[in-house]
């Protein structure tokens, strides 16, 4: 199997034809950039190393996200009765997301450009394909993450500039550098130092943290940037400071499938799997972030569980069509929150988030507006 072939097959799947995304995506060999990943099998992270191109391609050129870290433990370090627990810190973002994001950031030729997120370097490679290497600087927080991928650039004959930096805090570059920011690690509002790296009528896109929203702007010459939350949606692992995600409320989350509730109440809605109800759970994320999910259906009874680090929780059950039993604890009333989205989007016809126009001051703040709804992040 050659891995051309794939490539160009994977290029025909990903980009339009006159697109000038498909020459970068069919000339990268993605399979460099993941020889081993991680796939969860019966509620376990279970380890994949390929032994042949049989095995490896198939996966490597699919356009599929394949996760090469969870926790602090990276796939190419691990043994294969590891089974680690915790979350995915990175992957190999699917190639028509990656082509999407960069899509959207509008990028012309000649354009300097910071990939935040090096993650598996894939990316990156394809931005150095398009741009050329003095063009592309990529970064990212996990010093593993960044060696890896520098060389295995190398391997695919690409040499951008890729550094460890925390994404969130000071960049090690001149004021007005980029022309174009791309983050594939999501934020819950634009840092000020991206807002600096970014020269004046340049384009960042990025995602809102707990959300699937797409966010883009152009920098002002007053140092704000204005844009708009865009239709489409995207979904990347939030920027971390270190090796792993704080633990966050996954015990609580536990406890909440058996624990009696403060409150004791019925909902008028029903059940839903908040986390795979893209529009309601980032309006939630707006609305209050860091909630934490679970959701359970074995054909009779749903069970859906929220939980948050400030000790909140809830637990809405559901039997066919009788109103959901709902028991809630701690300081808020988090499936109190859901329903109040929930009266909004019936009152209203939709969810105001998406397409919402956007404002990034030059202080750290990120206003969004959209009729008669704003929200401030």
């Amino acid at each position: 199997m050659i891995w051309e072939a794939a490539a160009a097959d994977l290029a025909a799947r990903v980009t339009h034809r006159s697109s000038r995304w498909r020459g970068p995506v069919a000339r990268t060999p993605r399979h460099v950039f993941v020889p081993t990943w991680w796939e969860a099998t019966d509620g376990r992270w279970e380890l994949r190393e390929p032994v042949n191109e049989e095995q490896w391609f198939p996966a490597a050129y699919a356009d599929r996200s394949l996760v090469t870290q969870v926790g602090d433990l990276h796939a190419d370090r691990a043994k294969l009765d590891d089974h680690p627990a915790g979350r995915p810190t990175s992957s190999a973002t699917l190639p028509s997301l990656v082509v999407s994001m960069f899509q959207h950031a509008r990028i012309d030729d000649g354009d300097e450009l910071l990939d935040v997120g090096t993650g598996s370097g894939y990316g990156t490679a394809l931005a150095a394909q398009r741009l050329g290497d003095e063009a592309v600087t990529s970064i990212d927080v996990d010093p593993y993450l960044v060696d890896a991928a520098r060389n295995r650039l190398a391997i695919a004959g690409l040499h951008p500039t890729v550094e460890t930096v925390d994404a969130t805090g000071p960049l090690p570059v001149k004021a007005g550098k980029f022309d174009r920011i791309v983050s594939t690690v999501a934020v819950r509002t634009v840092p000020t130092s991206w807002l600096a790296a970014l020269c004046t009528g340049g384009r960042l896109v990025t995602t809102i943290a707990g959300t699937s929203l797409i966010l883009t702007a152009e920098k002002r010459a007053d140092g704000a940037a204005v844009g708009r939350v865009e239709w489409d949606r995207a979904g990347f692992m939030p920027a971390r400071h270190g090796a792993d995600y704080p633990a966050g409320a996954s015990g609580l989350l536990a406890a909440a499938h058996e624990i009696d509730g403060e409150d004791v109440t019925t909902s008028p809605y029903p059940v839903v799997d908040v986390a795979n109800a893209w529009d309601l759970d980032s309006m939630l994320g707006i609305t209050a972030p860091g909630i934490e999910h679970a959701y359970h259906d074995d054909g009779r009874r749903r069970t859906a569980v929220m939980a948050h680090a400030d000790g909140s929780w809830a637990r809405a059950v559901g039997v066919g069509s009788v109103r959901p039993a709902v028991h809630q604890g701690g300081p808020r009333r988090l499936w109190d929150t859901l329903d109040e989205i929930r009266a909004y989007w019936l009152q209203h016809g939709e969810l105001p988030a998406r397409g919402a126009r956007a404002l990034i001051t030059p202080e750290g703040e990120t206003r969004l507006a959209r009729g008669e709804w704003r929200a401030v992040l």
